[in-house]
């Protein structure tokens, strides 16, 4: 399955939205990355046990299941999460980028990729677009997240 779409992060039209620096979204993908508890709620724990200056590796435990991935950060452009073939789970990557096609616009595109084959994907498809669906809404809760957290003043405060 491949999947993507887009989040729009800055809109010049709504006055009602302040706008975000592409600083403040990328410390707060990193933050997502590096404290994934914040940003979901059911995550019993995360432990980064190896770290390079492009990234690092993780850990993530949901009850009994042990997820462990690679995180590889591109700054001030992308986030990408690979999670290697492990027990039940296939390979897989989530790529969240950075887009600022004019000054006042700012997006962030996640892309979704797993590597089941075509046939897989058709037998999966029912299964697939409800993935589809909670994709966008954890997608849209992490930019509301990020949001919340740069109201805070957080995101400025990891700039430094």
């Amino acid at each position: 399955m491949k999947f993507e779409h887009l989040i729009e992060v800055n809109d010049p039209l709504n006055p009602l939205i302040d706008a975000l620096s592409v600083q403040q979204v990328w410390r707060g993908l990193v933050l997502r990355a590096e404290s994934p508890k914040l940003f979901v709620p059911h995550l019993d724990e995360s432990t980064i046990d190896q770290r390079s200056e492009n990234g690092f590796r993780r850990r993530l435990r949901y009850g009994e299941l042990v997820v462990e991935d690679r995180v590889e950060l591109e700054p001030m452009r992308s986030v990408r999460y690979r999670v290697a073939a492990q027990q039940d789970i296939a390979e897989s990557s989530l790529t969240m980028t950075i887009e600022q096609p004019t000054e006042d616009t700012l997006f962030v595109r996640f892309q979704y990729e797993d590597s089941h084959d075509a046939a897989t994907d058709e037998a999966n498809a029912m299964y697939d677009e409800f993935r589809r669906s909670a994709y966008v809404e954890s997608d849209i809760d992490t930019i509301g997240m990020l949001r919340e957290l740069a109201q805070q003043g957080r995101l400025d405060a990891l700039l430094n």
